[in-house]
């Protein structure tokens, strides 16, 4: 019964949808590689392999030859469903294309707005199954600069999102990273939406009349059927450190930043800004673990005070010449709930095989 409840949050997200929204198109906001998650997503800096096409387009000249990732994650104790894949290949000494997608569902929905026939009985014969499922389709250039250490990338999204019969959107967008590297020192900048997303919903007229009075007062009109998503912004500062000739520590501070005010620790009318922080330790570049803190928040109480929340994650990892394993636990915070994560990565490098 609980997929049932998620006919009416998608439907009262459509309902409710001003033409700029401060959060929308969220699935894109999660992340990829269960790498990236060990570290509480501190990576936008470092990232340097397929999985560049989503945290920094630019880390992709650390391509050196046809590599493909795949991911899978599960949310809100198994209801939702995350998958994602991704492929990239160089085409030349300086650039190297991606491509990836990425799938967000929850499946086997009950759609019981027939429930009730016009006589009003009850006939479970009428319930049906639907599903709600976003995608995005990236396309990732990202080239080397004459300086030295000096990267820029880009990257185009295709949106597509469908809620079972009731409605479906289309959108497209840009994405923008820049990267550079100088003396272990590493330092990145991404820009989400840099052009403002936008998404174009259709909604079947035919489908909302059935929602239309169901509950008292609500969803009595069409939503709006434009929804933008403005620009966003991650800052990323990295430090390589060599323990000894075979242990080795990667660090990295990111700063996540939303030009509207929200309930991030830094917060304010023009920027609001959510800090995450990551390590990640190896031997000899085979087995790695990892640890991070993000999701710092001023999380509100009962009592109308506010408390500082945070979500910690932990993360290991394991590669054998060109193929790497990849675990995160993520959102331990929530071990309470039941919310917390468990990701799952593969990662293969064709240049170990040649």
């Amino acid at each position: 019964m609980k997929k049932s409840l998620f006919l009416a949050l998608f439907i009262s997200q459509l309902a409710f949808n001003q033409s700029v929204r401060k959060y929308s198109n969220e699935f894109l906001n999660i992340g990829v590689d269960a790498a990236a998650f060990g570290m509480s997503k501190a990576v936008v800096a470092t990232s340097n392999d397929v999985n560049s096409i989503y945290w920094n387009p630019s880390g992709l000249i650390g391509i050196k030859d046809y590599q493909g990732s795949i991911m899978h994650a599960e949310y809100f104790a198994g209801i939702a469903k995350y998958d994602y894949a991704g492929f990239a290949m160089p085409i030349d000494d300086r650039s190297v294309l991606g491509i990836s997608l990425i799938r967000f569902g929850v499946d086997d929905i009950l759609n019981t707005t027939e429930l009730i026939d016009s006589n009003g009985n009850i006939d479970y014969n009428r319930i049906s199954l639907f599903s709600a499922a976003d995608y995005a389709l990236n396309f990732a250039y990202a080239r080397s600069l004459p300086v030295k250490g000096l990267n820029v990338g880009f990257n185009t999204k295709i949106v597509r999102r469908i809620i079972g019969d009731f409605a479906t959107s289309w959108g497209f967008g840009f994405d923008a990273g820049i990267q550079f590297e100088r003396n272990n020192w590493q330092f990145g900048v991404m820009v989400r939406d840099i052009t403002t997303t936008f998404n174009s919903w259709s909604i079947d007229a035919q489908e909302f009349e059935k929602i239309k009075n169901s509950i008292p007062d609500q969803n009595q009109e069409l939503p709006e059927t434009t929804e933008l998503t403005p620009p966003k912004a991650q800052i990323g500062v990295a430090r390589k450190f060599e323990l000894s000739r075979d242990f080795k520590l990667l660090s990295e501070i990111d700063l996540n930043l939303r030009f509207a005010k929200t309930n991030d620790i830094i917060s304010s009318d023009f920027v609001s800004i959510d800090p995450a922080i990551g390590f990640q330790a190896d031997y000899l570049n085979t087995v790695f673990l990892r640890a991070g803190i993000g999701n710092i928040q001023n999380e509100l109480q009962f009592d109308n005070s506010k408390e500082i929340s945070f979500q910690p994650n932990f993360g290991v990892g394991f590669k054998y010449k060109g193929i790497q394993i990849d675990y995160a636990l993520t959102n331990i915070a929530s071990i309470g709930n039941a919310l917390y994560s468990n990701v799952f990565s593969i990662k293969l490098d064709v240049d170990y095989f040649r």
